[in-house]
């Protein structure tokens, strides 16, 4: 298993994954399935994405994004983590996320946030094992399937 920076021919294993976390309803609020297209936006050249693979396949990814467009948020980003199905509980999250760390420290970033559902209780977990801090709760923060969902607010300092 081994983590690499993502590149635009990951797009559809990147889409897989993505649509299996929307499918499963316990880490996005998205509903809509992506493509690969849909992907490619996300390759912006400022904010990193990381895959591992597995014997040549794509089972994972992590990614950032923009966190809010103001100047003073500049060194800020999003961060999300997404394992296939198939390659859940193997600590392949840790591995996609730790390499995130990684290319996100090179590309000038300080500071990571996200936030997960507090069901999602595996990466809960994962985000403390990799000292990342839970800094409160967001409540009714967004709507899935039509209801109001909490979530739990992280950062992690780089």
């Amino acid at each position: 298993m081994t983590a690499r920076p993502a590149t635009l021919s990951d797009c559809a294993a990147i889409a897989r994954i993505y649509n299996q976390g929307i499918e499963d309803r316990v880490a996005t609020f998205e509903t809509r399935p992506r493509t690969a297209e849909d992907i490619a936006k996300w390759f912006d050249g400022a904010h990193p994405i990381v895959v591992v693979e597995d014997d040549d396949a794509v089972i994972a990814f992590a990614s950032t994004s923009t966190y809010r467009p103001r100047e003073c948020y500049a060194g800020i980003a999003e961060c999300s983590v997404y394992v296939g199905s198939a390659a859940r509980g193997r600590g392949v999250g840790r591995t996609a996320l730790t390499a995130l760390h990684d290319q996100a420290r090179k590309a000038g970033f300080h500071k990571l946030v996200s936030r997960v559902f507090p069901e999602n209780q595996a990466s809960l977990r994962m985000l403390d094992r990799l000292g990342w801090r839970q800094v409160g709760i967001y409540k009714n923060h967004g709507r899935l399937d039509g209801i109001w969902r909490d979530v739990i607010i992280v950062e992690k300092l780089l």
